[in-house]
């Protein structure tokens, strides 16, 4: 049985002899932060209207605040993917 390294290294060897072009993982990462930013406006203004009708200003803000950041999370995560594996 292989160990876990082993395995993991063939992945990679895998996945080096077939890498996805630049312009393609581009184009992908683009698409997808374009539905990410939709789909968290939606859903942050949804939750804000549903729940912070009556609330005071400052809740609001620091509401409107955290989540205007928030979505910064997953969007690293897909720009770090688009990137491509690191060069040796």
């Amino acid at each position: 049985m292989p160990s876990r390294r082993a395995v993991g290294a063939s992945l990679d060897l895998k996945f080096e002899r077939y890498p996805m072009p630049v312009r393609l993982r581009k184009f992908i990462g683009t698409i997808l932060l374009v539905v990410l930013v939709l789909l968290y406006a939606v859903l942050a203004n949804t939750v804000a209207v549903a729940t912070l009708g009556a609330s005071p200003w400052w809740v609001h803000l620091i509401y409107f605040s955290t989540t205007g950041l928030l979505w910064v999370l997953p969007a690293m995560l897909i720009i770090k993917w688009m990137a491509g594996p690191k060069q040796r």
